[in-house]
């Protein structure tokens, strides 16, 4: 974190997060072909929610660049990983100052990574699930998953891998299972809006 100090006190400085989704038509006219997107840093709960997020927008334009419209969703759910706030950087020109973050280190984390989705009986509607924060019976959680829109799950039970029912998974990466519908496949993401 760099730190500036003077005779009127301490600055933090840090940059916000770049972030271009908004700028997709740009980008692919100009010929870029790929994107790098932080990740060294990162949760994989970020990367996949920011790919995510670029690949639907990208795929959009290209599929239809004369009636491609900017879906403000793709931005609300890169949003909902942690993150700075945003700046489009040098895309558009020389930066100013607004594009450093003084105040503070923090960074905006409004909902929880809670579980990820490594099997799913689709007899039985039960999916396996890998903990990675702790969730109860009772939750709402917003079930992600890998290609289309997210949806609402009420966590109304779900059991360890002895079988038993449990009210809370709260051992890091433990198993649990519970049942889901609609059906979910693996790599499906579940979170958690973050406690006040």
């Amino acid at each position: 974190m760099p730190v500036y100090e003077n005779e009127r006190g301490t600055f933090i400085f840090n940059s916000k997060d770049l972030c271009l989704i908004g700028s997709i038509p740009e980008i692919v006219e100009s010929g870029i072909t790929s994107l790098k997107i932080e990740g060294r840093m990162k949760s994989s709960y970020y990367v996949a929610t920011v790919v995510k997020a670029y690949r639907e927008a990208i795929d959009a334009y290209i599929s239809d660049p004369e009636g491609y419209r900017f879906d403000s969703t793709w931005l609300n759910e890169m949003s909902k990983a942690s993150h700075r706030e945003y700046t489009t950087g040098f895309f558009y020109g020389k930066p100013g100052g607004n594009e450093q973050i003084y105040e503070s280190s923090s960074y905006i984390r409004n909902y929880d990574f809670v579980g990820l989705v490594t099997d799913y009986d689709e007899e039985t509607g039960i999916a396996r699930i890998e903990q990675r924060n702790r969730f109860c019976v009772g939750d709402e959680l917003e079930v992600v998953n890998p290609k289309g829109t997210y949806h609402i799950h009420r966590v109304t039970s779900m059991k360890n891998e002895e079988g038993e029912e449990i009210d809370a998974a709260p051992h890091p990466q433990m198993t649990v299972y519970m049942h889901m519908e609609p059906p979910v496949g693996p790599y499906t993401m579940l979170r958690r809006r973050a406690e006040e």
